[in-house]
């Protein structure tokens, strides 16, 4: 794909956002092609409630497989691999893998966040198994009436450990970190959660839950633990172009999901920090469709 511009979009990531948006735009009958690491967030789901249609949920990995086999049937080029450089180009942009450049119209950038882990060595399993969870927002019902633990920072935890203070009566932040914010500790003792100074804890499996183990040798049982330690979002490429972007790294996008680049659009996890895969199936939309419609026609 060197010169002119081998493919109409080049979709950076292979999770929920970017698949979505390629199978849109294959039934655009645009030349797609998706280049994807392999690290996509959505694979470590163990059960999504939250994809209409799935009445008793599926895995991150099942929706993963089920949009891959929507891609195999309209023969979508997908590419194992990590974009390592991208770079304006006179026919859109020149993006770099496996050693080689490739020319690109148009790029889609889905490569979403890392989360940060809490210091707990046995961490993905204990996602695979729902002791340790990411989202409220996707899974907290399922939490009701629960005994549940907030890991991080005072400041970023709270929030969290409000929302699920909706769901279950018995919510405990552990807060690492030195910072100390009376206004959220304040808010979070008229909820009734349970603050816990722990700048040195650490969490370990302890039979069907976890416990929480303090530096005075002092331990906490929970039946599930989330984790609000913030996390890295995959924004280097465009970033590198100059693309506005938030303090925290996420890219600014317009109402079309295009970045401040020409050309260069942002959906998913990379630009907003509420981590949807509805959200990430409209911005796919959007972006798919802005892109179709910026390209010169294509006739039958």
């Amino acid at each position: 794909m060197t010169g002119a511009p081998g493919v109409e979009c080049l979709i950076v990531g292979g999770g929920p956002a970017g698949l979505m948006a390629a199978i849109y735009l294959a039934r655009f009958r645009r030349r797609v092609c998706v280049v994807d690491a392999g690290a996509s967030r959505a694979a470590l789901i163990p059960r999504s409630h939250n994809v209409p249609g799935f009445v008793h949920g599926l895995s991150g990995t099942e929706l993963i497989e089920r949009m891959s086999a929507q891609l195999n049937e309209l023969a979508v080029t997908r590419v194992e691999a990590e974009v390592t450089a991208l770079q304006r180009h006179e026919h859109g942009f020149e993006a770099s893998w496996n050693g080689r450049a490739h020319v690109a119209a148009t790029v889609i950038l889905a490569c979403g966040i890392v989360d940060t882990h809490p210091p707990f060595d046995a961490w993905r399993a204990a996602v695979a198994d729902g002791l340790l969870r990411y989202c409220p927002v996707c899974d907290a019902f399922e939490a009701t009436g629960r005994r549940i633990g907030v890991i991080g920072p005072l400041a970023r935890a709270a929030g969290k450990a409000l929302f699920l203070r909706g769901y279950s009566r018995d919510v405990t932040l552990l807060a690492i970190g030195q910072d100390d914010d009376r206004s959220a500790t304040s808010r979070l003792a008229e909820a009734g959660v349970e603050v816990v100074f722990a700048p040195d804890l650490r969490l370990r499996r302890s039979g069907e839950g976890v416990e929480a183990v303090f530096a005075d040798g002092r331990t906490a049982q929970f039946e599930l633990v989330y984790p609000a330690m913030g996390a890295e979002v995959r924004s280097q490429l465009a970033m590198a172009l100059g693309a506005d972007h938030t303090g925290e790294g996420y890219l600014v996008v317009d109402d079309h999901q295009r970045t401040s680049i020409a050309g260069l659009y942002g959906i998913g996890d990379v630009v907003t920090d509420l981590h949807q895969i509805s959200v990430a199936f409209g911005h796919a939309a959007v972006a798919a469709c802005t892109i179709h419609n910026s390209l010169p026609p294509r006739f039958a």
